[in-house]
């Protein structure tokens, strides 16, 4: 038996439109808050972090709601069809209560600043447009309060969407069926990054986004109709349980629960260890995501958007040759390998300046985005391979609660050093050394690799070669 990678690419239709959302929520949130609403890099953090405090409770909430759900259609497809529309909707209708306030700041005439290395006449215009927000501060409240429902919207089907890929592959082909799952979601995010090209997204900071948005809500929507029209959840569930049993794939007892009950004490150190692992790198990782269009407009004075292609088409390259080199070495060695690519690229990109040619920036993104690769492709299926049988969506949600506390601290955290360093000296640093962190933990892992495969056993007829 072969991975199906037809079948693994449809049900990653729904990663796809999550991912595209995330790729565009984060380049223009920021910028949003910060050149509209005038809030300092401390108070935009912790807006950007929102959606993470969210996660952080609701995740394992409906991963665990959707192992217990049983309809016609399947656990998960109820909740990214409900999900996905609420969001689409919620997400449009943000960007006029954005124009409304931009109307506001042009109107009073507060300068667009061309000279981005002016930091006296930045500082000027920041105040001037703070000052103009909290006047009148109904469009912030409002601006917020709408990010909340598109927030909670993508909160109720993302551990659903991510839980599904398990549920229909076997244990030995998850890294490989993940790394297809992580490419649909890249092409997601590379699509709104050339769209954030065409509608230069990096270029106007007083840009009215609601073209932009559109554009990738209704992107959005060709990965929902996709998979609404071609992915059969209970069946490729069964025909999974099926194939576990047919193959004899060692299964847990499902009496597992979340204080790690059912685990062996090993089990539950590696676990732990394999969370704080996710925690420590998406610290380092999203500090850098979440604020590089920040980052790259004012500071370095760079179009982020082809920077970040760069990085996302490394990674693409990356992700079927990472999982088919985790068959073959191990998930652990692979994961530690990318960590430390990935922290290299951060070092280096802490010695490029404004002065530097922007060209120097896509060889270290690419080490960046294959290093991310490396990592992500294998991290995923650690957790659940410790799951026990029809608690997939809980371990999705425990993965999600990991990486969203880290995603809470992470920019909060780095606004606030942002703030009282300046970014240029906190920026990469600030990711380098949290990645590092992560080696630590994860050299201690003994448990959630893919089991080795024993000579005669009829595990030899799977893929994992």
């Amino acid at each position: 038996m072969k991975l199906n990678y037809k079948r693994v690419l449809l049900v990653g239709m729904a990663f796809f439109l999550i991912s595209a959302f995330w790729q565009a929520y984060d380049a223009i949130t920021p910028l949003i808050l910060t050149n509209h609403f005038g809030l300092p890099q401390s108070v935009s953090g912790a807006v950007m972090s929102i959606d993470n405090v969210l996660a952080v409770f609701m995740l394992p909430i409906f991963g665990a709601l959707s192992d217990k759900k049983n309809t016609r259609f399947g656990r998960r497809t109820p909740f990214i069809f409900f999900g996905t529309i609420a969001a689409v909707v919620s997400f449009f209708a943000l960007t006029f209560i954005d124009n409304y306030q931009l109307a506001k700041v042009v109107a009073k005439g507060i300068p667009e600043l061309v000279n981005k290395d002016d930091a006296e006449a930045m500082k000027m215009v920041a105040e001037q447009t703070l000052k103009l927000t909290l006047e009148n501060p109904w469009p912030l409240i409002g601006f917020i309060a709408t990010l909340l429902v598109v927030l909670i919207s993508m909160a109720t089907f993302r551990s659903p969407a991510v839980a599904l890929m398990p549920d229909v592959t076997v244990k030995p082909l998850r890294s490989k069926a993940n790394a297809i799952i992580n490419l649909t979601g890249t092409a997601g995010g590379i699509i709104v990054l050339v769209l954030g090209m065409v509608f230069a997204t990096s270029k106007n900071l007083y840009m009215q986004y609601t073209g932009y948005v559109g554009a990738v809500c209704g992107v959005m929507l060709l990965g929902f109709i996709l998979f609404l029209l071609t992915v059969k959840e209970k069946k490729w569930a069964e025909e999974m349980e099926a194939d576990t049993i047919k193959y004899g794939i060692e299964e847990a007892p499902e009496e597992s629960e979340t204080n790690g009950k059912g685990l062996t004490k090993p089990e539950f150190i590696s676990l732990l260890l394999i969370l704080g692992s996710v925690a420590l790198w998406y610290i380092g990782y999203n500090s850098i995501t979440s604020k590089y269009s920040v980052y790259a407009t004012t500071v370095l004075g760079f179009d982020y958007n082809f920077t970040l292609i760069v990085a996302q088409a490394a990674a693409i390259v990356s992700y079927i040759p990472v999982g088919i080199i985790a068959s073959k070495i191990g998930r652990r060695k692979t994961i530690l390998a990318g960590v430390l690519i990935l922290a290299a690229a951060f070092a280096i990109g802490f010695f490029i300046t404004p002065t530097t040619p922007e060209i120097i920036m896509y060889p270290v993104f690419a080490l960046a985005g294959i290093g991310w690769a490396t990592i992500n492709v294998n991290s995923f299926p650690m957790v659940v391979e410790l799951a026990k049988r029809g608690d997939t969506g809980k371990y999705t949600g425990y993965y999600y609660t990991a990486s969203m506390a880290a995603q809470i601290v992470a920019p909060i955290l780095s606004g606030i050093l942002y703030d009282a360093i300046g970014m240029r000296y906190v920026f990469f640093s600030f990711g380098a050394l949290f990645v590092l962190g992560s080696f630590v933990t994860m050299f201690f892992v003994k448990h959630g690799d893919s089991k080795p495969i024993q000579t005669g056993s009829r595990l030899e007829q799977l893929d994992v070669d």
